[in-house]
């Protein structure tokens, strides 16, 4: 599960520009249609959690803390992502890919085993 969480740690860090630009451009659409959307701003928010789960489960791939902040964080995002309506409508699809990254990290959380550490200080 180590590895999974790596790239989905990496494949996280690089949706957050994809994210960030498509959610720049919503603002601006929001803007000019007046119409008091937000989809812009809960797009950004969407992508900052992103950045900041992705760090963390590329730092912590083997901890089971790690695991489950990122659990936390990537929920949140997915849930922003889902129940945020307006014009920009892929972001739908980014929350529902947040909220499969949840389900991978609470499966790793759940089948984490602890290390044992060797009794090297044994005296014959």
């Amino acid at each position: 599960m180590k590895t999974a969480k790596l790239i989905i740690g990496i494949v996280s860090i690089v949706l957050t520009s994809v994210i960030l630009f498509q959610s720049c451009a919503a603002s601006i659409g929001d803007a000019l249609i007046d119409e008091g959307g937000t989809s812009g701003s809960a797009g950004m928010f969407v992508a900052i959690l992103m950045l900041i789960a992705g760090i963390v489960a590329i730092a912590a791939r083997s901890s089971k803390g790690g695991g489950i902040v990122c659990l936390i964080l990537y929920a949140l995002a997915g849930i922003i992502g889902v129940t945020s309506k307006g014009i920009f409508t892929d972001l739908v699809i980014w929350g529902v890919l947040c909220l499969i990254f949840a389900v991978v990290f609470l499966i790793a959380t759940i089948t984490h085993k602890k290390q044992e550490k060797p009794d090297n200080l044994s005296v014959s």
